[in-house]
């Protein structure tokens, strides 16, 4: 016979009531008894029959969540945080890998709906009318996204951008790059919003290089592009292209940031040990998803901000930025 609610009550010593009410509910107990309660869980391993939990309440206790890329390291630490907090609401997590293709996220929606509570949505690719669609089936909530229902988890990119440019313009750069993202990303268009508004601030000139898939291919692919345009300093859309970029730059004999300043975006983990260390604008990405799972799990009504929940970014200046050339050096 496997381990019960009951079992988990008596090794917390807590009646079977005050057990379900900590998985459950957790806001009804104390902070003291919810953690000796998850400690009997974790020792005990207790599993949840969420079968019968959901003839009896019409709900699983599962929360489904869709990434556009498992490879992309933007989402270790986003998952990490949603998962902490889903554990602290008592639920667990369905994951499911969209491959970077927005025609197979409304799909993978219709598909979880029915085994899940509601779907978090990060990063979502798919159009207005897609995402209507999918809030029909189950709720939705989005994170790196904002919409005009939906809950919503997203950066502030404005603070981040701007002390990037900043830091470029006190090194002389007058000219700055912009090596984009998916041409339909909803971050990519947020973004080239953002950078211009800071350039206009700033008194910086902004050069568009182009669209490029957010892999440390597309990353390579970009560095044609910035050699042509004769850059000296490039934002780039996210940390794993800036690597890719970084990487062909010195394959063709470029110095950075000798000759090339490079600032990428998110901070992964990866970033701080690149050679040169990379300059970058942090995301808190944890923090988002564990906030991403509160607006999924609890009542709106209860959510003063309004729907979208803000999150400051933030520049960090590493290695990966030097002062401009000046003519004849």
């Amino acid at each position: 016979m496997g381990i019960t609610l009951r079992d988990v009550a008596a090794r917390a010593d807590v009646s079977v009531a005050t057990a379900s009410r900590a998985l459950q509910k957790p806001a009804m107990v104390s902070t003291a008894t919810r953690e000796r309660v998850q400690q009997a869980v974790d020792e005990l391993g207790y599993s949840p029959n969420r079968s019968a939990r959901t003839l009896i309440t019409g709900r699983t206790g599962v929360l489904g969540v869709v990434v556009p890329d498992l490879l992309n390291p933007f989402y270790p630490a986003l998952l990490k945080g949603a998962q902490e907090r889903a554990r602290h609401h008592g639920v667990q997590l369905l994951l499911a890998d969209a491959e970077e293709t927005p025609e197979g996220e409304l799909p993978l929606v219709r598909t979880l709906a029915p085994q899940v509570d509601g779907i978090l949505l990060c990063s979502p690719r798919m159009g207005a009318k897609e995402l209507d669609a999918a809030a029909r089936l189950t709720r939705i909530a989005l994170v790196n996204r904002t919409h005009t229902y939906l809950e919503a988890v997203a950066p502030n990119a404005l603070s981040g951008v701007r002390g990037a440019l900043r830091h470029l313009r006190s090194l002389e750069h007058r000219r700055i790059g912009v090596v984009g993202g998916p041409a339909r990303s909803w971050s990519e268009g947020r973004r080239r919003r953002t950078i211009a508004r800071a350039a206009d601030e700033l008194d910086v000139e902004v050069v568009d290089v182009g669209h490029f898939a957010p892999t440390v291919e597309g990353g390579r692919a970009a560095a044609e592009s910035v050699l042509v345009l004769e850059l000296g300093a490039v934002l780039v859309y996210n940390d794993v292209m800036a690597i890719g970029l970084l990487a062909a730059l010195r394959e063709s004999g470029f110095r950075v940031p000798q000759d090339i300043s490079i600032v990428g975006w998110d901070d992964i983990e990866f970033a701080a040990v690149t050679d040169p260390p990379l300059s970058t604008i942090r995301v808190p990405r944890r923090e988002m998803g564990a906030a991403a799972i509160d607006a999924l799990v609890e009542d709106p009504a209860a959510h003063q901000d309004g729907l979208t929940w803000r999150f400051e970014s933030a520049f960090v200046a590493r290695g990966s930025t030097g002062r401009a050339r000046r003519a004849g050096d």
